[in-house]
């Protein structure tokens, strides 16, 4: 068993190295960063990491698919208005953490029905927003390895979507009118990270950015809060609550439950190559 043992070892151990990025991800500079989800919030747990890119020189996105406005359990709250507090609070979060309002793209898409829209526009959408921000490195959800990952409504279709639309952009004859008829050139992705794995390869040091993820983190407060959640203050769809409108007990605990859960690590699953292999990744052996 011992010999066994120290034969796998010998052999992943080149495929282990392989999958680690050839520049340490925290020397990372002048690169194109584009991470998709599903909602606002999704990325939040990535923040330290987004924050380390951007204040060292990346340019760094975020697409999501939905507007993020089912997701409440007050009776009296509109979609309407919970899409624009969702903006306000996503815009709010990428602020804490250095990246500009403009460097936002939300497709639309409702809340929980994206499984029912049509892939191969959704697809199409997601291939016009590759090609334009060219990006060099597609962070996302783990779409699976050798099977497909499971996840929760919406997440599942952003997971496996970014990838198929990350396969389409760096052909030309698929979606030929972007190339022919808005001058956009096809990209090809040959960086990934890929979040929720249980195959992660990758720890980031995100220990000077953990007061930025605090922070960034706080500010989902329709989601993240009770009083957020169940009865969002104020009665005009221009009003967007703050710490403040938390009672103070709840604001206390609040506050200590994102700093006591804010560590000084992310974890990626990073895969190089085409993203036709991103479901046999180096990182397992490539079989």
């Amino acid at each position: 068993m011992k010999k066994l043992i120290l034969l796998s070892t010998v052999f992943l151990l080149p495929l282990l190295i392989a999958a680690q990025p050839e520049v340490p991800i925290e020397e990372w500079t002048g690169k194109t960063i584009l991470l998709v989800g599903a909602h606002p919030d999704d990325d939040a747990g990535r923040h330290g990491t987004l924050a380390m890119l951007q204040e060292n020189g990346n340019d760094v996105y975020i697409l999501l698919l939905t507007a993020g406005n089912v997701g409440t359990r007050d009776r009296t709250m509109t979609r309407q208005r919970l899409e624009k507090i969702r903006r306000h609070e996503q815009l709010t979060a990428m602020s804490h953490i250095g990246i500009p309002a403009e460097n936002y793209i939300n497709l639309g898409y409702t809340d929980g029905m994206v499984e029912f829209a049509n892939p191969e526009e959704l697809v199409k959408r997601l291939v016009w927003w590759y090609r334009k921000i060219q990006p060099d490195v597609l962070i996302a959800f783990e779409p699976g390895y050798r099977y497909q990952r499971w996840h929760k409504a919406d997440h599942r279709a952003a997971a496996y979507l970014a990838v198929d639309a990350a396969r389409a952009a760096e052909w030309h004859l698929i979606f030929p009118e972007q190339v022919i008829q808005e001058e956009l050139e096809p990209v090809r992705i040959m960086e990934y990270m890929f979040w929720g794995s249980e195959g992660n390869n990758l720890t980031v040091d995100i220990s000077d950015y953990v007061e930025n993820k605090v922070q960034s983190r706080m500010s989902y407060l329709s989601q993240f809060s009770s009083t957020g959640s169940n009865n969002y203050p104020g009665d005009s769809d221009d009003y967007f609550m703050t710490l403040d409108d938390l009672p103070a007990d709840e604001r206390a605990a609040f506050i200590e439950r994102f700093r006591s859960s804010t560590g000084p690590t992310e974890s990626f699953r990073y895969y190089r190559g085409a993203p036709d292999g991103v479901g046999s990744g180096p990182a397992l052996g490539g079989n």
